[in-house]
C-alpha cells in the first residue's frame, strides 16, 4: 500500500471533487478498475467486447460518445502490460460543458491501495465510492510490547493491526539462591535483561524508521519493564519525540497488541487534533503579541513572506478550494495580473468580455492555490501543516484567516502596496 503524504492527500482528494461534479448527457461516462497486478490484454479484451455491444446503442450521439470512450481507454492500457502494484482506475467519457456543450475527459489513477475486484460501469456519472474510501483517514502507529520474557512489535494502520516480529528472551526468571550467588545472579539477570532491551530497540528503531508517516509508538506491556525500557533509551533517538505515552496490558504476544491498541484509543483519537490546537493557539499567541509578533495572515501576506525566506510554518486549511489564474484575452494581447479565483467562480469570470476588444477570456494557466504556496514554502525549507476542518481551531483557520496563515521566523516590514494586489474573487 502507498501512503499519501498530506499534500498527495488534498491533491487526490480535490480531483475527486471535481470529477465527482461532472455529469454526461446520458448514460456515456466510463468507470473501470482494473485489479493489481494483472495482465492487461485480458481487459482489453472486455472493452473491445463492450465496444461491439454498444454499436446497439440506438441514440447515435450517444453510441459515438460510448464507443470513443472506449476508444481512449484502449489507447491508454496499450502502455501497460501489467497493472501496476496497486492497479489501475481509469475514468473516460464526454462531459456536459455548458451550452449543450460535451468535451471528453479521461483521468487516470494508480490508487493508494489495491484494488481487488474488476469494474466496469458506463453511466451518467463517474463512479469514485471506492477511492474515496481509499481516502479515508488511516493513520499509521508503531505498536511496542516488552517484558523480559517476550517483545512483539507491530503496526497500527488505519484499523488494522499488522504483527511485524516476535521473540523470546533468555533473561533468567526468579531463582532460590541466597548470600552471594544470589547478588551473583542477580548481577547476572540485570546484565541478560540490558542485552535483551538493547537487542529489541535495535530491532524496533529498524522498523519504526524505516515505517513512512509514522504518527507515534504506543509502548506496552505488563509490568515495570515497559518504563525501564523507554527510561533506558532503547529506542533510536530521533523516535523518543513519537512515543505517546505507556500502557498496561496483560499480553506481550499478538493477543496483546489488540490490547495495547484498545488501551491507547483515547489517545490517538485526541492526538491529531491536539496537534492541530497547538498549531493554531501558537498563531493567535503570536498575532496577539503587542509589537506584531512573529505571524502574519491572507494570502498576499503570507505570499511575501514566502518569497523573503521568512515564514517557518505555514498553515493551509484543506477546505481551500482556489486557484492562482492568469487571465487572457482569447484575440488580442491583453492579460489580467495573476490572481487568486475560489474554484467555482472560474466560470463566472470567464463570462466577462475584454476590456479592450470585447472578445471572450480565457484562462492561460491554473494553479491550485495549497500546491502552489507549499512549493513556495519548500524552497524556503519551510514545514508546510495542512490542517482539516475537524476543530474549532481549523474552522477558525479558515473562516477568520481564509484558510491562509504563517507563522515566521523573524519580524517583516510588509510593504504598503501589499493591501492593492487582487484578492480572491
Amino acid at each position: 500500500m502507498t501512503e499519501l503524504s498530506s499534500r498527495q492527500r488534498y491533491d487526490f482528494k480535490r480531483d475527486l471533487e471535481e470529477i465527482s461534479k461532472l455529469r454526461g448527457q446520458h448514460t456515456e461516462l466510463i468507470s473501470l478498475y482494473i485489479p493489481a497486478e494483472k495482465e492487461i490484454s485480458q481487459y482489453t479484451n472486455y472493452l473491445r467486447a463492450e465496444s461491439s455491444q454498444a454499436s446497439n446503442i440506438k441514440s447515435t450521439q450517444t453510441r459515438k460518445n460510448v464507443q470513443g470512450a472506449i476508444e481512449s481507454l484502449l489507447s491508454r492500457l496499450r502502455y501497460y502490460r501489467m497493472s501496476p502494484a496497486n492497479g489501475l482506475v481509469l475514468f473516460v467519457g464526454a462531459v456536459v460543458t455548458g451550452n449543450n456543450q460535451q468535451d471528453m475527459r479521461a483521468y487516470v489513477f494508480e490508487p493508494p491501495q489495491a484494488v481487488t475486484t474488476f469494474f466496469y460501469r458506463c453511466d451518467s456519472t463517474f463512479y469514485i465510492d471506492p477511492l474515496r474510501d481509499m481516502l479515508a483517514e488511516k493513520e499509521i502507529y508503531g505498536l511496542l510490547l516488552i517484558d523480559r520474557r517476550e517483545c512483539t512489535v507491530g503496526i497500527l494502520r488505519g484499523k488494522r493491526i499488522e504483527q511485524v516480529f516476535y521473540d523470546t528472551s533468555q533473561v533468567p526468571g526468579k531463582h532460590g539462591r541466597g548470600g552471594q550467588s544470589q547478588r551473583r545472579m542477580e548481577r547476572l539477570t540485570e546484565v541478560a535483561a540490558d542485552e535483551w532491551y538493547k537487542k529489541m530497540g535495535e530491532r524496533a528503531s529498524e522498523v519504526f524508521r524505516n515505517t513512512n508517516g509514522l504518527v507515534g509508538i504506543l509502548v506496552g506491556g505488563p509490568g515495570p519493564s515497559k518504563r525501564a525500557f523507554i527510561e533506558g533509551k532503547f529506542l533510536h533517538y530521533e523516535l523518543e519525540p513519537k512515543i505517546i505515552d505507556l500502557f498496561d496490558t496483560g499480553y506481550t504476544d499478538e493477543y496483546g497488541l489488540r490490547e495495547l491498541v484498545d488501551n491507547a484509543s483515547e489517545a490517538m483519537k485526541n492526538l491529531g487534533l491536539v496537534k492541530e490546537k497547538n498549531l493554531i493557539k501558537r498563531l493567535l499567541t503570536a498575532i496577539r503579541d503587542a509589537d506584531g509578533g512573529l505571524a502574519t495572515y491572507g494570502e498576499a501576506y503570507v505570499r511575501y513572506a514566502l518569497t523573503m525566506g521568512a515564514v517557518d510554518v505555514l498553515l493551509l486549511s484543506e477546505g481551500l478550494r482556489s486557484y492562482r489564474a492568469k487571465i487572457t484575452c482569447s484575440s488580442c494581447d491583453y492579460t489580467e495580473p495573476d490572481r487568486t479565483i475560489k474554484a467555482g467562480e472560474i466560470d463566472k469570470k470567464l463570462e466577462e468580455k475584454c476590456p479592450k476588444c470585447q472578445s471572450r477570456l480565457t484562462v492561460k494557466e491554473k494553479n491550485d492555490v495549497v500546491d502552489e504556496l507549499s512549493e513556495l514554502a519548500e524552497t524556503s525549507k519551510a514545514t508546510v501543516e495542512l490542517v482539516s476542518q475537524d476543530s474549532d481551531e481549523g474552522e477558525t483557520l479558515l473562516k477568520a484567516f481564509g484558510g491562509i496563515a504563517a507563522i515566521l521566523r523573524y519580524r517583516l516590514d510588509f510593504p504598503k502596496t501589499i493591501g492593492r494586489e487582487p484578492n480572491a474573487s
